[in-house]
Formats: structure tokens, C-alpha cells, sequence
């Protein structure tokens, strides 16, 4: 399928889903699921991004559980099968898929060469912790829950970071944000933005926490970002 290709690497392959923009050559965007899976908000996730003029690739996290997990968001049993996959991933082992596939989109024949990651919740921790320890040429995490485990990496941080935390947020506690924050601080390339009275996932299409307000103002900052850092690096 033309929205679909396979990653190759060394513990096995597996599928990603992929939107690509009118103008090409252009860089690619790879973006990390939740625990819900490549699902019809990452698919429209990706769709977007190709609009805004970049590649858009979203690698099936969960392949080494149980591959083409696509979850409603609206289902109670598909929050709990989520839940399951998440409590059992092996983040280890995730760096390496996502570096396998940041390795792809550089290599695609109508790349420019130029990575960047974006990621929420689930995807959003697996962005910090790649790009913690590999190079990518920008990274951007909504509301990546257990971020403030991985904090004592942050050094190992080189690229542009922008990270958007909701203030509500009932899975990342305020002292686990001011965590965040402050080790961040400490990071001249990376930028927080926080979001007064936001729940999780408020930038979710149809989410049961959308906020339309701060969504847009969300993304609108991220693709700011990702034309900015992408083309300097470019040059």
C-alpha cells in the first residue's frame, strides 16, 4: 500500500505508517504512538504533518507484543488491552526501533536526509530517551509521562528539544513537571510550554480532553519549530 512501508532491523522488521507532502524532496517526521497504537489520531497526526510539508512516518511500537495494534480511544477494553502493552514494553528495546527508523526516513529516496522525532505520552518518553542518546535533528514531546525517570540522560541531549506538558495533566504529577522544567532550564536548546487547566492528551483528535484552543496553539508552535530547526539544518 502506498501509505505503508516495512522497517528492516536487526531483531526483525516491521510496519510503519507514512504520509508524504506535495513538494518533494522534503525531511521526515517521526512520530511515536500512545499506547493505542498507529491508530486513526496518529494516521491523522502523520496526514497533517505531510500537509505542513514533511514526511511523515509512525513505526508500530508495540510489533515485538503484538503487531498493527489500532485502538479506539473511545473503548474502555481497548484503553485496558493499551494499558497491558504499555506496562509491558520494553523501552529498551524501543530506542532501537525508533533509531532503526529514524535510519529509514534518512534514507528514502525523496528524503532530505533530516529527522526529527514527535512523539506523545508513551511516544512522547521514547523521544526523550532517543534523543538523549542518538543523534536526530530535532525532537518534540507532548505530555511524555515518566520523563522525570530518564532526567539524569538529559546531558546526553543534543538536539532541539520543545516539549509541551498539560498542567492538569492526571498522569505526570506538577512536582514530576517541575522536575522536568528545571532539569531542562539547565538545556539552552530546549523549550517547555505549558498549558494552564489542560488534561492529558488535550491536543487528541476527539479526544475525551480535546481543547480546540490549545491544541492549535500546540501544533501551531510545533510546526513552527520543526520548518525552523529543519531548515537551519538544512543549510
Amino acid at each position: 500500500m502506498e501509505n505503508r512501508i516495512t522497517v528492516k532491523g536487526r531483531d526483525g522488521e516491521f510496519a510503519a505508517y507514512i504520509a508524504r507532502p506535495t513538494a518533494l524532496p522534503a525531511p521526515a517526521v517521526v512520530v511515536l504512538q500512545e499506547l493505542f497504537g498507529v491508530n486513526a489520531d496518529i494516521r491523522k497526526t502523520c496526514d497533517e504533518l505531510a500537509a505542513q510539508g514533511f514526511i511523515a512516518i509512525a513505526p508500530d511500537l508495540f510489533w515485538r507484543q503484538e503487531p498493527g495494534v489500532d485502538l479506539d480511544v473511545t473503548s474502555e477494553a481497548d484503553w485496558q488491552h493499551g494499558l497491558r502493552l504499555y506496562s509491558a514494553y520494553d523501552r529498551d528495546a524501543g530506542v532501537t526501533d525508533v533509531r532503526v527508523t529514524v535510519r529509514t526516513a534518512v534514507e528514502l529516496p525523496d528524503s532530505t536526509g533530516k529527522v526529527a522525532l514527535l512523539g506523545y505520552c508513551l511516544g512522547a518518553l521514547m523521544v526523550f530517551i532517543t534523543a538523549t542518546r542518538h543523534k536526530v535533528d530535532a525532537a518534540v514531546a507532548y505530555h511524555g509521562g515518566d520523563t522525570e525517570k530518564y532526567l539524569k540522560e538529559v546531558g546526553g541531549l543534543a538536539a532541539p528539544l520543545l516539549m509541551h506538558l498539560a498542567e492538569e495533566d492526571e498522569f505526570m504529577s506538577k512536582a514530576a513537571q517541575a522536575q522536568i522544567k528545571a532539569a531542562l532550564a539547565e538545556i539552552p536548546s530546549a523549550t517547555v510550554c505549558s498549558y494552564p487547566g489542560q488534561r492529558h492528551a488535550f491536543s487528541r483528535h476527539n479526544g475525551a480532553h480535546y481543547d480546540a484552543a490549545a491544541a492549535t496553539l500546540a501544533h501551531g508552535r510545533t510546526y513552527e519549530f520543526l520548518k525552523r530547526e529543519m531548515r537551519n539544518r538544512c543549510s
